[in-house]
């Protein structure tokens, strides 16, 4: 007999997507526990490690929240998803921590949300790429983050990966092959540097020149106390633009209604 999935989740909750060329849209979000980078400016560190509690939202957009221990069954974040009455059409985000650390959570999750009639986005950061397999055909958006060593690194306590630039490529090779719609995000921070976004711009550029770069300015928040300044980004976002077919310069929105 096939063991049932369980999942390990940080919450689930309805709010509007704050990020990316989705931005604006009415989303539920799935929010896996553990990563495997540690990010400077990361806005949820509690999801590094494997979370004891999943948070359900009670009702959509209420802040509001009931807690019960992980590991979490299909069935109950089924539930948790009806609750939130989700239109049919719009999303559900499968986002973290990492969500590929968990590919069968992440195939249960996205099944559900197709048997409500959502459209299934994942946000990686796109290191992934066996596990991007596993779920490629169960996932309808992918939004990759693409990291810059300025201000990410592995975790101690993972097992170490590629580099990023040669991890990253391969994923959007993937990606590619695959024909899925995807975006790729870069955070930019006072560190970022016109050699990285560059490097960014090149892989894009000769692997899936169609996918739009997003540059997103960084939110300060854990070890980034400032954002680059409004020169910097558009200087950067100029540079990118030579490079790149479509650049979009978008901020995080979510903070303006209360999500994280």
């Amino acid at each position: 007999m096939r063991a049932e999935v369980e999942l390990n989740l940080v919450e689930v909750f309805w709010s509007a997507q704050g990020e990316g060329p989705q931005v604006g849209r009415s989303t539920v979000f799935v929010r896996f526990g553990a990563c495997d980078l540690r990010c400077g400016w990361c806005d949820s560190p509690e999801t590094w490690k494997a979370a004891r509690q999943c948070r359900f939202e009670v009702d959509p957009g209420s802040g509001e929240f009931e807690s019960e221990p992980n590991p979490t069954s299909v069935g109950r974040l089924r539930r948790a998803i009806e609750a939130l009455a989700p239109r049919p059409g719009s999303l559900l985000s499968l986002t973290g921590g990492e969500p590929l650390l968990q590919p069968p959570g992440v195939v249960a999750a996205a099944r559900i949300g197709h048997e409500l009639g959502l459209k299934v986005a994942i946000e990686t950061h796109g290191l992934a790429v066996e596990a991007l397999n596993e779920v490629i055909d169960e996932i309808d958006y992918v939004s990759m983050d693409w990291k810059l060593e300025s201000d990410v690194r592995w975790a101690e306590s993972s097992a170490v990966g590629p580099d990023f630039q040669t991890g990253h490529r391969a994923f959007l090779e993937r990606i590619r092959e695959s024909a899925l719609p995807a975006s790729v995000k870069v955070v930019i921070t006072q560190n970022s540097t016109a050699e990285e976004l560059a490097e960014v711009c090149r892989g894009i550029a000769s692997i899936a020149p169609d996918i739009p770069l997003i540059l997103q300015p960084v939110t300060p928040h854990g070890r980034v106390r400032e954002r680059p300044s409004a020169k910097a980004l558009l200087e950067h976002l100029r540079r990118c633009e030579d490079q790149v077919a479509e650049v979009r310069l978008i901020p995080q929105t979510h903070r303006v209604y209360g999500a994280l």
